[in-house]
């Protein structure tokens, strides 16, 4: 407790990451219905992901409903205990800590779940939901003057602290999903498909949102959808997961303007374009057969049963993530950079 406690107190390099994980595996087991005890296989959510997000930055983490997206994010901040791998907070590392110890770390690190209709109770007003962190760590002070201040951050009236959940719209729940996990003025915020829940028109005001907060507040996001289009407006890196594997991560730019893997191209050509010019132009990349079982998943390239590029090798050994230039990695055997347009949410 010492060690941590003067880790977390001492001095920290400006050139450590906000965020470190490395080799993250996180298995389920799949138990027997004779009994609990009897493991009847696994489920590989996670498989040896690694990835980093530096201070003020965002890291959007892309993929298919089931890829293992929203596993990673609960292993970031310990909510799953992952089966193996590093998860550094500022150099700290979490895996293994006890409760008690990583209690101190938990005001630094919030999150904001995907349905504002569920993650919020109906039972507290808004401003007893966003007072109740700061009640549990224990923060002096006077909690309605700082509810106040957070509803006034996120675009809300101070006033509205006096009602229920019910009685707002969608995009505002969220909004107060969002001034919640500000109120212990965290340093890291993880976003667990903040707006794929909420219409088109509201997408990108909550978006701007995030984007003010972090210039004014200095966070740093980790930002999970499974819609190319939506990360792009964030992200200043882009990783693409699939079956529980990283198939591509780099520069946010580099990834839109040149994916190298199939499975990155197909996900950017789903993305429909507004333009119909432009969208009779574009090629459409149609992925053929479903996603394997994350409890058998295919040897060597996880892709290659849908791949079109496919070949002996890629089912032989599995890929390794090679850097292509400016930090632009890929785990593919066949790597080519394609130009496929993709839209943009605008911004108000």
């Amino acid at each position: 407790m010492n060690a941590v406690a003067s880790e977390l107190n001492g001095d920290r390099s400006t050139t450590t990451p906000v965020l470190e994980v490395s080799n993250l595996v996180k298995e389920f087991p799949i138990r027997s219905l004779q009994g609990v005890r009897v493991i009847r296989g696994l489920v590989q959510a996670v498989s040896n992901i690694s990835f980093s997000i530096d201070g003020g930055t965002t890291l959007g983490l892309v993929g298919e409903s089931g890829s293992g997206k929203s596993t990673v994010a609960r292993c970031v901040l310990q909510l799953l205990v992952p089966t193996s791998g590093s998860v550094k907070y500022n150099g700290i590392e979490l895996v293994g800590m006890s409760r008690k110890t990583i209690q101190p770390l938990r005001q630094e690190m919030q999150m904001v779940f995907q349905d504002p209709y569920a993650s919020l109770d109906p039972r507290l007003t808004v401003g007893n939901a966003i007072a109740e962190p700061l009640q549990v760590h224990k923060v002096p002070g006077k909690h309605s003057d700082r509810v106040a201040e957070l509803l006034e951050l996120v675009g809300l009236a101070p006033d509205h602290a006096k009602r229920f959940p019910h009685e707002f719209s969608g995009g505002q729940r969220q909004r107060v999903g969002v001034a919640r996990a500000l109120a212990l003025e965290p340093k890291l915020i993880v976003l667990d498909e903040p707006v794929s829940a909420l219409d088109v028109s509201i997408q990108a005001g909550v978006m701007n949102l995030l984007q003010d907060l972090q210039a004014r507040l200095g966070l740093s996001y980790l930002f999970i959808a499974h819609d190319l289009s939506v990360v792009r407006h964030i992200s200043d890196t882009v990783a693409v997961m699939y079956l529980g594997k990283m198939m591509e991560i780099g520069p946010s730019e580099l990834i839109y303007n040149g994916p190298m893997h199939p499975y990155t191209q197909a996900l950017l050509s789903a993305a429909p374009e507004p333009d119909p010019m432009i969208e009779r132009q574009r090629k459409r990349i149609v992925l053929t057969g479903d996603v394997p079982s994350p409890v058998n998943p295919p040897s060597g390239c996880r892709f290659r049963t849908r791949c079109p590029k496919a070949q002996d090798v890629c089912a032989d050994e599995e890929p390794l993530l090679i850097d292509h230039g400016g930090g632009h990695r890929v785990a593919c055997y066949f790597p080519e950079a394609v130009s496929i347009h993709a839209p943009t949410l605008a911004r108000s």
